[in-house]
């Protein structure tokens, strides 16, 4: 295995501050999930 580089990274923006959570009883920050992992699911209403 090799290395890489990730030249160029750029870092995720914050949440809209106006977004409704489910399941927490605060907004959530970025800086609050630095170093865990995070699963995203993204779904729709059809």
């Amino acid at each position: 295995m090799t290395s890489r580089s990730y030249a160029g990274k750029v870092n995720a923006p914050e949440f809209p501050p106006d977004l409704e959570w489910l399941n927490t009883n605060q907004p959530v920050a970025m800086s609050d999930l630095r170093g865990k992992i995070v699963i995203l699911d993204f779904w729709t209403y059809c």
